[in-house]
Parts: structure tokens; sequence; C-alpha cells
């Protein structure tokens, strides 16, 4: 077959262990597109293979994801956000995902996809969402966002994926060779059904371009369920260590487990923290017809860990980690900063609602030393009273700011650096069905010295959002009541956004 008569398949997260395994998997039957937010990775990458082109995509701009999906017919997002992403971060992880996640919803959409594929976590039926762990919460949210628009999203969940490169195999590697005895808590007694990265991959080559998989959602595992006790004994037999002496002790102390995991295993507490509590939780495959069809021929927990190490018993490489200092210095070279808050949304407030409300209290918060101007309805200055010094001057994006976006890019002020050409922007995003509204401001450039800036732009910043936040909670502890004794809670048209198209 053509390449140009293959179906064409777009992988978010390309680079990872799982990633990585799926584009080998899917080579010579479809046309691969990988993207990478690294730019060292696509060109490192660009050419080694003649069924794949390699993008370089910012998952944080839809409108660089939507050039990105140009031509696909599915869409794979394995995309976590684990490691950085600019020089200063100031954001919970969970919310870069909901962000991320969004953007390429909205682009897949747009592109006309067929099909989203997802894999998350599985998900504990005792546990309410609201009251789960804040990664493995961030899971469903990621799913809910993807299923949101008319593309038909296929999701697999699973616990932990066991295969070449993977960080969690490498904890376990680590902890059973570096302690030769284990006290264990209680939560693990829990159950879990570890899969293959293998069977994982059987299981999304399945369900792609199948419509009777369509909006569907899967647990998968594999053949095996058993504790974190058992995982540990399986994990040392398998590279030929013997059984460690294990004692299991009356209390479950989760925080202190994963300190103590971080502590010996070396790995990062981004990784540990949520798969502890994924453990200890006992989420468990529920029964569905691709598990059935996956678990007879599923690979047992040791063969999995076996083909996932060197004839040594060392964990084979991450395919991430060999470019990962060239990605650092890349970061360090564009010094640019990211910050996403997650803030309630008022009822019958729109993302435009909550940008004009941010830009008329903003000088409230700031008075007596800040005021805010607003030229011609698109381009809006803050600055020091009584100086009339711009502090920063945003500029309304109206062809960016689509239904649930409105967008700002920083075109000015003594704050911004111009210079460096990033475009820094302000957006503020509905999501979540309209439960929340997201705050963002990426690429952004500082004028000050980045040790000054830390210090007090960025701080001032936090605060000012926290405080915005606070805001937002009142407006809507206000209006709820007000709807409750029948007041009309809709926006008038003096509180609508004066900077607009």
């Amino acid at each position: 077959m053509d390449d140009s008569d293959q179906p064409t398949v777009v992988i978010a997260g390309a680079t990872g262990f799982v990633g990585t395994a799926l584009r080998e998997a899917l080579s010579g039957s479809y046309r691969v597109v990988a993207l990478t937010r690294s730019p060292v990775r696509a060109r490192a990458n660009a050419g080694q293979s003649g069924s794949e082109e390699w993008r370089h995509c910012d998952l944080f701009s839809p409108y660089d994801i939507k050039e990105c999906l140009e031509g696909a017919d599915y869409a794979i997002y394995l995309v976590h956000s684990i490691l950085p992403s600019s020089r200063l971060t100031q954001a919970e992880v969970t919310d870069l995902d909901l962000l991320m996640a969004d953007n390429f919803a909205r682009a897949a959409e747009a592109q006309g996809v067929r099909q989203m594929l997802y894999v998350g976590g599985l998900v504990p039926e005792h546990v309410a969402v609201e009251d789960l762990p804040p990664r493995m919460r961030s899971r469903v949210e990621i799913q809910s966002t993807l299923s949101s628009t008319s593309v038909p999203l296929t999701t697999l969940r699973a616990g932990l994926i066991v295969g070449p490169g993977g960080t969690w195999l490498r904890l376990l590697l680590n902890l059973v060779r570096r302690l030769p005895v284990m006290l264990l808590p209680n939560w693990t007694r829990a159950q879990t059904q570890p899969i293959s990265v293998e069977d994982m991959i059987r299981g999304l080559l399945t369900c792609l371009g199948s419509p009777e998989h369509y909006g569907r959602t899967y647990d998968v595992g594999g053949p095996e369920r058993m504790t974190y006790r058992d995982m540990l004994q399986k994990t040392a037999r398998a590279v030929g260590l013997r059984e460690r002496p294990m004692a299991t002790v009356p209390f479950d102390a989760p925080d202190f487990s994963k300190l103590w995991v971080w502590v010996f295993s070396g790995g990062p507490w981004a990784i540990v923290s949520p798969i502890i509590d994924s453990l200890r939780l006992g989420a468990k495959v529920k029964d569905n017809p691709l598990q059935r069809q996956l678990e007879p021929d599923a690979l047992p927990f040791e063969e999995a860990v076996r083909r996932s190490v060197n004839p040594a018993g060392r964990p084979l490489p991450n395919p991430r980690a060999e470019l990962r200092s060239e990605d650092d210095a890349v970061i360090r070279s564009n010094s640019v900063a990211r910050s996403v808050q997650r803030l309630p949304l008022p009822p019958g407030y729109t993302a435009r609602d909550v940008a004009h409300e941010y830009i008329r209290w903003l000088p409230r918060f700031g008075w007596p030393l800040l005021n805010c101007s607003v030229e011609g309805k698109r381009v809006c200055k803050f600055q020091v009273r009584p100086f009339g010094l711009t502090l920063l001057e945003i500029t309304y994006a109206p062809d960016e700011s689509p239904e649930g976006r409105h967008l700002f890019y920083v075109t000015g002020g003594l704050l911004a650096d111009l210079s460096t050409g990033n475009e820094g922007r302000l957006e503020f995003r509905r999501a979540l069905n309209g439960e929340y509204v997201i705050t963002a401001v990426h690429d952004f450039a500082p004028m000050l010295p980045w040790y000054v800036y830390n210090a007090t732009q960025a701080l001032a910043h936090l605060l000012v959002m926290n405080r915005f936040g606070g805001h937002l909670r009142r407006l809507s502890r206000r209006m709820r009541n007000d709807a409750t004794q029948g007041d009309d809670v809709t926006p008038s048209a003096e509180e609508r956004p004066a900077v607009q198209g």
C-alpha cells in the first residue's frame, strides 16, 4: 500500500515509552505523525523512518495543534505534564493537563478527526471523583474534556504499564535492589493488575479505526491480579534476585510510604505520589469485552519485566532520556514564563465575561497605584498612577477568541521584553462544561532579570490571581443566592466586556 493510501495517525506523547512502542506497531500499516514539544527531538528524529513524520508542537497553543493535526484521520493522546515546559512554570500539573487536553480536543474537532484514543488511569469505584487524589482526578478530567467535542473518543484505562523505559518499573527495580528487607504498610495488600506495554498496544490497535469502539471506555490489565507485595517479589525473581524478607505493619501511612519510595527508588515525586495513590486505593479492572479479548494472550508480569531489562537485569533507558539535557538547555535559552490557574466560573458567565471582570477588578485591587485604560476596545493598558507609566499592554485577538476562549497578546509595557520574538499571551478559557475558567499566561518574556522577576513580578502575579479567584468565588456565591431568590443572574450590559472585537 502506498503511503498516500494509508490512514494518518497523529500521536501526541510520541516520545514516551508507550508512544515509542505504538509508533513501531503502527509502522507499515499507517502513516504516523509524531508530535513533540521539543524542537531538539523533532530535529533528531526527523527522517529516521520513512513511515514517520515528526512535528514540533506546542500543546498550549490550540492553533499550533490544529496545524499539526492537519490531515489526521485518527489522533492518540498520551500526554501528561511531568517535565517542565518553561523556565518558570507557576501551575498545578492537573491544570496544565486540563488546558492541553482542551486544546487537543478543539483542534481535533476543527480538523475533522474521525476518532481520538486516550490512555487514562483506572478509577476506583468506591471513591467519588471529587474525593480522588489530584492526579487520579486529573485523568478523569482529561477524559471528560477529550470527549466533550463531536469527535468520538475511545479510552483505555490501566493501572501500571510495564515496558522498556517505563519510569515505574525503574522505581520497582531500584527498591528491590536497594532494600534487602522491607516493612510494608496495610495498603500494600490492595490488589492491582499491571499490564505489559505490548498488551496495551494490542488494545489500542484493536480499537483504532473500529466504529464499534467509538465512544467506549475500557479498563485493561494483564492476566494476574496481585498485591504490591507480590509485585515486589515477582520483580526480584524476574531479574535474578532472591526474594526480599517482608513484614506488614498495622497502619497505612500513605504519606510516609510516598516519602520512603521517593527516597529509596530515586524516582521523581511527580511519579511516585500518584502511583502510590493508585496502588493504595486498589482500583480494579472491570469486566468488559476488550479485556476479555486481551487477557487470554496477555503477558505475565514477570515476563513483561524480563522484556524490559537488559541481560544484567538493569532497566532499559527511557526514550526521552538521551536528549533531556539538550531540551533543558533550549528551555533555559528561551527564558519565558508560564502561569496557569483554575478559577471558579460564575453562573451565566462566559470566558469573555471573566476577562472583562478581571480588567474591571484589577484597578480596584491595585488602587491607588494601578490604573487600567482601554483604547479602541482592543488595547488594554495597566499603568502606574500618577505617572502614567505603562507596565503592561495587552491587545485583544478576536480572530483567536472562539466561543469559550478570550485571548490577548502582550504587545508592550515596561515589564515585557518584546525583543525575544516570543509571543506572550494571556487567555481566559472555559473548562469542564463551565465549572471552571482557566486563566493562563504563556511564553511571557520578562524585562526584569530572572532572579528579580522570580522574587517580585512572578510572585505578584500569583497573588493577584489568588485574590481574583477569591473575587470570583464571592461573585459566584452572590449570584447563586440571587438565583435562589428568583433574580436574574445574567451579566448586565454594563458588565459585558469592554475589550472586544
